[in-house]
């Protein structure tokens, strides 16, 4: 295996028995595909080399049981380390981790660990305290597994509270939304009524003023045909007084005058004045006149019947 990238030399020459020793060989990276034809290798020794991180298909060694990755320059391990299931001592010393992965809390078989000389955030180290023996190292494994359990269990907490906080509001729009809906539906149901009842108002009046015009026409007709179904005889039109006319008037008044005259001068005492005696004498003259011509006229009827 060459320097570097670990590639090169088969690892099956460094492996003894389940131990592989890959330590101070300069690695800066880790040779993941290699490591997994040998799942016999359940001991793997990293310790001494110039990894600055481990690539995220390292969590695919599930064999692994014993790992050491000591005095590195690791900054931090992948987020799915906790993939490990199979992992019992892990040692860490002389790297430069701050924080351990929330997934850490899944090596439930983790019995022994050494975070020494590391740059651990205090709450992390406090809780690791120091590995300078067996049972300090015990310790470590199983108050850090207890502390990234709680932290676990508080971000699946607060992931819970999201999401449920998340759901709340989603319900929330979609009452807000459901409650928009509805009072669009309202205004456009009230402006469809207040529409449908200006069409009405307007039908309505178009009617009246339709039945109106009809009574006003009937009554119009009525008037006009009245005159011609009375039953008064038409009046004849007056003329103005004539000459004729007046004539006869005149004419009459002087037959009433004479006929005064013929009375006074025949019933009263003025019949033996020379005027009446004057009148009876032309009176007698006249009805003899009238009396000779009615004899001539039968006389004229007889001969003709003959």
């Amino acid at each position: 295996m060459s320097r570097g990238s670990g590639k090169g030399l088969s690892l099956k020459d460094k492996l003894d028995g389940n131990e592989l020793d890959l330590s101070l060989c300069d690695l800066n990276e880790v040779p993941v595909r290699e490591l997994a034809a040998l799942p016999k290798a359940t001991v793997l020794d990293l310790s001494c080399n110039n990894l600055i991180s481990l690539p995220s298909d390292f969590c695919s060694l599930m064999h692994l049981v014993k790992l050491d990755l000591s005095k590195n320059r690791l900054q931090q391990l992948p987020v799915d380390f906790g993939r490990l299931v199979n992992l019992q001592h892990l040692d860490l010393l002389n790297n430069r981790l701050v924080t351990l992965p929330v997934s850490f809390a899944q090596l439930k078989n983790l019995k022994w660990l050494d975070l020494k000389d590391n740059p651990l955030d205090p709450v992390l180290a406090k809780v690791a305290g120091d590995c300078l023996d067996e049972k300090q190292c015990k310790q470590a494994a199983v108050k850090v597994l207890q502390h990234m359990k709680a932290i676990q269990s508080e971000q699946d907490q607060q992931r819970q509270r999201k999401l449920q906080a998340e759901r709340e509001m989603e319900k929330k729009r979609e009452a807000e939304q459901r409650a928009k809906e509805a009072l669009e539906r309202e205004l456009r149901k009230r402006e469809k009524a207040e529409e449908k009842e200006r069409r009405r108002r307007e039908y309505d009046a178009q009617k009246a003023a339709k039945q109106e015009m009809e009574k006003k026409t009937k009554k119009e007709t009525v008037h006009i045909r009245k005159p011609a179904s009375s039953s008064r005889p038409p009046q004849p039109p007056r003329h103005k007084p004539s000459w004729s006319r007046s004539v006869l008037r005149v004419l009459l008044f002087v037959l009433f005058c004479i006929l005064c005259t013929l009375a006074a001068c025949k019933l009263t005492e003025l019949q033996h004045q020379p005027l009446c005696v004057s009148v009876n004498t032309l009176y007698e003259d006249v009805v003899a006149a009238l009396q000779n011509h009615k004899t001539l006229q039968n006389m004229l009827q007889h001969n003709s019947h003959q």
